[in-house]
């Protein structure tokens, strides 16, 4: 896996999923609250119109030049939970985007949030 500090440096550049298809542009760096390691990424996707940001786990991604790869489809990533471009993901919404990956969820020990932003 990578540092968060590298991760961080590839905001704006291309999302593609394990055959190559381009999802979108890495918008920005979720953090597990308990570990401050990378867990998910959200990617800039639609049109320009209409963008959304989708989540990614980022667990087994990796970096080329200039994409990320993740192991998950580019279906699955779009059809994912999704904010506005200027939104913000409320808590109540973390378990939905943990489920869609089949990831277990579990809020930090005092109900506090799973996911920050960096």
């Amino acid at each position: 896996m990578f540092e968060a500090s590298d991760i961080r440096e590839w905001r704006g550049h291309d999302v593609v999923d394990l055959d190559g298809h381009k999802i979108g542009v890495l918008e920005s760096v979720y953090v597990d609250t308990g570990t401050d390691q990378p867990s998910f990424a959200t990617v800039t996707v639609g049109l320009p119109t209409r963008r959304r940001l989708v989540f990614v786990p980022l667990p087994g991604a990796t970096v080329g030049p200039g994409y990320l790869k993740v192991t998950h489809s580019r279906n699955t990533v779009k059809a994912a939970p999704s904010i506005d471009t200027d939104g913000e993901l409320a808590a109540t919404g973390e378990p939905d985007v943990f489920a869609h990956y089949e990831l277990p969820y579990a809020p930090g020990a005092g109900g506090e949030r799973r996911l920050a932003r960096r």
